[in-house]
């Protein structure tokens, strides 16, 4: 029992410790997604808005959410979506994607793959143009 009382404190303090080290997320307006047909090996890139939907064969594709590491947007991106064949109104996958380990958590389907490519990124500011620079003399 007293050991029981010794590890708990320590268990705690390491749980929050790993939950620091978690990466901040920002979520995304939208995501780039791939479609394979493995029958006729046609292929189609699509971006979505959230919460737009779109078709790729006998698949309806919902992207519900894409997010991204804060500190490094052009890093691994998540996005969660919903995947119905259209012959069925029960979800054929509906989770969360990753673009780096699209086999982690992927659609379990006998002739389509459909995968995250990235979340579309807010643009970056335009440059601003070079100052004029003048000369003391008046050149």
């Amino acid at each position: 029992m007293l050991l029981l009382a010794l590890a708990l404190p320590v268990a705690a303090q390491e749980a929050d410790q790993g939950q620091s080290t978690r990466p901040e997320f920002t979520d995304s307006d939208g995501a780039q997604l791939r479609f394979l047909d493995k029958l006729t090996s046609e292929t189609g890139d699509v971006t979505l808005s959230r919460g737009q939907s779109a078709k790729f064969g006998r698949l309806v594709v919902r992207l519900d959410s894409c997010r991204y590491p804060t500190s490094n947007p052009a890093s691994d991106a998540e996005a969660h979506l919903t995947v119905i064949e259209e012959t069925s109104e029960e979800p054929l996958f509906s989770g969360w994607m990753l673009a780096s380990s699209p086999a982690l958590s992927a659609l379990d389907h006998p002739r389509y793959d459909v995968w995250v490519l990235s979340c579309v990124l807010p643009e970056a500011p335009a440059a601003a143009p070079p100052a004029e620079t003048s000369t003391e003399d008046g050149e």
